[in-house]
């Protein structure tokens, strides 16, 4: 064997952690993943280690798993996803991209970007993948793939770079005699563990082979037709690691047809929007935290919004299922009202939240909110609520009612609007959608539907639908954005409703009007649809529809 330069492996290295873990004394798993995004996710599920797989690497890149992308494509996508993560990366490397020499690049080239291991399988170059054509497949000379894997660990600068051979006797159709032969060649070979494959739908033949094994090296199983069999059978058979092989792409693959095919039947993103991962998530995976901080010590600071959400009534209509909890708490589409509300603060950039409650306060466990509490609840109204905040109140803020659900464009358009006060108006009337006390919007202007944003303000709020001063243009959702000075003004009027008599009756409409009549401009920004307030138990039904993207 030739010489080659002396590696000092450093204990914390991708290469160490990965050596460790083949080496365990405990069953351990890896993940698939195949870019830097998969990788990162699989780093934030919880697991040690990633597998790059050559299925899901092809299928990503859109071409078959026969070697039709090229390795230096490849190691391309491993430098990104080698930079997006902690955790040691094994490397799906087929056959090695060629012969001996082939294979010492390989090594070089993996080592340079991080990769911890590379595992080679003894097929001939192109690979097939080992699931397609046919029941016997040619094998590669065993000779010539005891010189890859020597090749390699002579090539590889860092002592704890792993090379996992592995052995597809079984799964070409070869028998176990070949299998346990080839894997001891290997071994001597050099070879840091043995990956043994197999196609049955049982894992009575890998079970076997582990046995006849008996420890020799660490042994790699990947259970992709075996899925089902229990872990436990595993750690009592001396497996070392277990490869979850293909699960992300395929994942990914699901998704995107569903939502690919929704959008297209509906020719609109509206009913998707809500349930696929918001931008933050994006950013967040992207890394966008670190740029952040850098624009805070750069740049000037971005402003903070707020938000407040109203929430301290019971919910009489809804009868028994508020006994013990407010509203706000009632399961919609697999979780709380308020943290559909809270989510859709966040995925827009509002993470300084305030919630007001009242009735079953101690009932509400969201994390991440500040929860305030309106012990008068039972004789009070709205705007005594509000004011039970003031304390809280930021420079931009949204005020929502805290049985409110929308489509995430709603909200992104409201913080969009310029104004001190904006209200957002559903000019869709009658709405099906809508049940409880309405609020009519009588606007300067009724909604034309056009493209550019309509320059409207709104007149008075009422819950009746025929005043004199013409036709409701559509009806308050109960949303309404702070900015600029509007602050300063909410507080001033808070002050001077509190001398009224009948404060504690007062509601955000009255509030409203009270700004109306003392001559601020309220903006309104219009919607048609893409709402609904949850007051009754046919609510529930529609909310569950709504939270589902079917209405």
């Amino acid at each position: 064997m030739a010489t080659r330069p002396v590696g000092i492996g450093k204990p914390g290295s991708k290469c160490a952690q990965l050596r460790r873990l083949l080496q365990s004394r405990q069953l351990e798993f890896i993940l698939e993943a195949h870019n830097g995004m998969s990788a990162r996710l699989v780093e934030q599920a919880g697991f040690r280690g990633i597998w790059a797989s050559g299925l899901a690497l092809s299928a990503q890149f859109g071409v078959r798993d026969s070697n039709e992308a090229s390795w230096t494509q490849v190691v391309e996508m491993l430098e990104f996803m080698s930079d997006a993560t902690r955790i040691p990366i094994l490397l799906d490397g087929d056959t090695g991209y060629g012969n001996f020499n082939n294979m010492r690049r390989l090594v070089q080239k993996l080592e340079q970007r991080s990769v911890a291991g590379v595992c080679i399988e003894d097929k001939h170059f192109p690979k097939t993948n080992s699931f397609i054509d046919g029941e016997r497949q040619p094998l590669a000379d065993v000779d010539e793939f005891c010189g890859k894997i020597k090749a390699g660990k002579d090539s590889q600068m860092d002592d704890d770079f792993c090379i996992v051979a592995r052995v597809e006797a079984l799964i070409a159709g070869w028998g176990m005699e070949e299998a346990l032969r080839r894997a001891e060649a290997y071994r001597e070979a050099g070879a840091d563990a043995v990956l043994i494959h197999s196609k049955l739908s049982r894992p009575d033949e890998i079970l076997d082979f582990a046995r006849e094994w008996a420890g020799r090296l660490p042994l790699v199983i990947v259970p992709t037709r075996y899925y089902s069999t229990p872990t436990d059978v595993y750690r009592k058979n001396g497996i070392s690691l277990v490869i979850w092989a293909n699960h992300m792409i395929r994942a990914s693959i699901a998704a995107m047809e569903q939502v690919s095919r929704r959008i297209y039947e509906d020719g609109s993103v509206t009913n998707v929007e809500d349930r696929i991962a918001g931008l933050d998530r994006v950013f967040d995976l992207q890394g966008v935290d670190e740029l952040s901080r850098a624009r805070q010590r750069y740049l000037k600071p971005r402003r903070q919004r707020r938000g407040i959400v109203l929430a301290a009534s019971r919910g009489r209509q809804l009868h028994e299922l508020t006994r013990d909890r407010p509203k706000v708490m009632l399961r919609i589409g697999g979780q709380p009202l308020l943290q559909h509300l809270v989510t859709a603060f966040r995925r827009h950039g509002i993470d300084q939240i305030t919630v007001v409650a009242g009735y079953k306060s101690c009932a509400i466990k969201t994390e991440g909110i500040e929860l305030l509490v309106n012990r008068d609840y039972a004789r009070t109204g709205e705007l005594h609520s509000l004011d039970c905040a003031r304390e809280s109140f930021e420079k931009d803020m949204v005020i929502v009612y805290g049985d409110l659900l929308f489509r995430g464009y709603v909200l992104q358009d409201l913080l969009d609007t310029d104004g001190d006060f904006v209200v957002v108006i559903d000019s869709a009337l009658p709405n099906h959608f809508i049940s409880g006390a309405p609020d009519y919007a009588y606007c300067s202007r009724p909604d034309n539907r056009s493209l550019f944003r309509q320059e409207v303000s709104l007149k008075y709020i009422s819950e009746r639908g025929h005043l004199d001063i013409g036709r409701p243009s559509g009806r308050w959702v109960g949303m309404l954005k702070i900015g600029g000075n509007g602050s300063h003004r909410l507080t001033a009027a808070l002050d001077e409703l509190r001398c009224r008599p009948d404060f504690n009756r007062l509601t955000m409409p009255d509030l409203l009007n009270h700004l109306i009549e003392q001559g601020q401009t309220i903006r309104v920004h219009y919607i048609n649809g893409h709402w609904l307030d949850v007051n009754t138990l046919a609510d529930l039904d529609r909310a569950s529809n709504f939270t589902h993207g079917r209405n």
